[in-house]
């Protein structure tokens, strides 16, 4: 057996990202502050409930223009209104962006946020992520993601499925990424097929046969630990090796990851993208069948799924001639269009199977674009205001929430903050944000949402 691991040099802390499979080798080292029995009880405290209810939460790298997209001015001047037009939808008296045409005939299946307020002014995925300003101080150890939230509140519907999973790629702007499981501890952080974690579910030659008698084998090790061991550290060693071995034996999560299983006509309808293109060189890649990959996860029992799609950081910039060869209207000519399907395919998918009541598909990025046109062809960045998509999760959809002003520039009505929208995501799932607390690395209890902020209600 190879001998255990720690994956950090010696005298430093523990990292805050660590990998499912560091931390199966740490085994009986405390992590997080916690020694491993505490990482059971909390688990067993957890109550691993039945239900079924699940998030897909969306991250659009960079920063979307929403007057180019759900909240277009026509009637602005030209130098704010850009060359996209309204088209009318299928809910009487709401319009979007022409480039979304597929969105537009199921927009009674959708919820848009016009007047997302609050937003951070940098570039960083932290705010999407656990809903709270990167300004505004910090539980000790750490604001937790919102899949790592509920992977603590709820557990795993299945033990060979694991309650979080991320299908973000690892951009090499840092800030874009994931922030990470914060005071609860790595046993908490998502579980990353498209990263590292894949390498977890590679057997490498070993048979089914051969790691189950591995298996038989870690028995025997563990019973005769266990009655030597007084403080029932083997225990907790028992839970995670059994992880490790469900991921392993079971086809389950296997088989979601699978894109080949799936009906050639649905992948179609998504749209396919390569993975190995990084959009701008540090965004994520342009890959719709992310999202059909996030349905097929949430049908093999996951709650949350993560994924991060392409960059919109749309600056513009303009050749040697003066012309504007990478106009912000160039690439939302390019990237538009395969949104619209992507999303609409995932949308379509969840009606048709059934899960439109127990899923709730969020999508948004860090903040909006500046109403007017930069002399680069560009809009930059812009917190006052921003958009979230909402679909599903048994809500009251063919709606918009909120509006701004005449140049989009900011919310006149309804302003809607990130503890809104954390706190929705939370309801649709059970979750009470009112009265559920968890400790920081410092013992003080935390509610889940920034302001103690309460779900929209005009969702219910």
């Amino acid at each position: 057996m190879p001998a255990l691991t720690h994956p950090s040099a010696p005298g430093t802390a523990v990292p805050p990202r660590i990998s499912r499979r560091h931390f199966l080798q740490i085994g009986t080292l405390g992590v997080g502050g916690l020694t491993l029995p505490q990482l059971l009880k909390a688990e067993a405290s957890a109550g691993i409930r039945s239900s079924q209810k699940s998030v897909i939460l969306i991250y659009l790298v960079g920063g979307p223009p929403h007057q180019d997209m759900f909240d277009l001015k026509p009637h602005a001047p030209k130098e704010i209104a850009g060359p996209w037009r309204p088209i009318a939808t299928n809910v009487p008296g709401i319009q979007i962006g022409e480039a979304f045409p597929r969105l537009a005939k199921m927009m009674d299946k959708l919820i848009i946020v016009r007047s997302l307020v609050g937003n951070q002014s940098d570039h960083d995925a932290i705010q999407v992520f656990n809903g709270h300003h990167p300004g505004k101080g910090t539980a000790a150890g750490g604001w937790p993601q919102f899949g790592s939230v509920v992977a603590k509140l709820q557990g795993a519907v299945d033990r060979a499925t694991p309650p979080f999973i991320s299908l973000c790629y690892t951009c090499t702007h840092g800030p874009y990424n994931e922030p990470g499981p914060g005071f609860l501890g790595p046993s908490f952080a998502p579980f990353r097929p498209m990263g590292p974690s894949r390498e977890d579910m590679v057997l490498k030659g070993i048979s089914v046969k051969r790691l189950g008698d591995r298996k038989a084998l870690l028995r025997s090790f563990d019973g005769l630990r266990r009655e030597v061991d007084a403080t029932g550290m083997s225990e907790g060693m028992d839970f995670f090796n059994e992880q490790a071995f469900g991921l392993l034996t079971s086809s389950r999560l296997a088989e979601a990851l699978d894109l080949s299983r799936e009906d050639l006509r649905v992948v179609e309808r998504y749209g396919t993208g390569d993975p190995k293109i990084f959009m701008d060189g540090n965004g994520a890649p342009r890959v719709p069948q992310s999202l059909l990959m996030a349905r097929r996860l949430i049908e093999a029992g996951v709650r949350v799924v993560t994924l991060n799609y392409s960059k919109w950081d749309w600056h513009g910039g303009k050749n040697a001639e003066g012309r504007a060869d990478n106009s912000i209207f160039l690439r939302e000519a390019e990237d538009f269009p395969v949104f619209d399907q992507c999303v609409s395919a995932l949308v379509e998918d969840l009606h048709q199977r059934g899960l439109d009541k127990d899923c709730t598909v969020i999508i948004l990025g860090e903040f909006g674009r500046t109403p007017k046109i930069s002399a680069q062809v560009g809009r930059d960045h812009w917190p006052q205001v921003n958009f979230a998509l909402l679909a599903g999760g048994g809500m009251r959809t063919g709606q918009v929430i909120g509006a701004t002003d005449r140049i989009a520039g900011e919310a006149v009505s309804r302003p809607v903050t990130h503890g809104e929208l954390h706190a929705t995501l939370y309801r649709n799932l059970g979750i009470d944000v009112a009265r559920t607390t968890l400790p920081d690395l410092n013992g003080r209890p935390q509610y889940l949402v920034e302001g103690h902020a309460s779900a929209l209600r005009e969702t219910l």
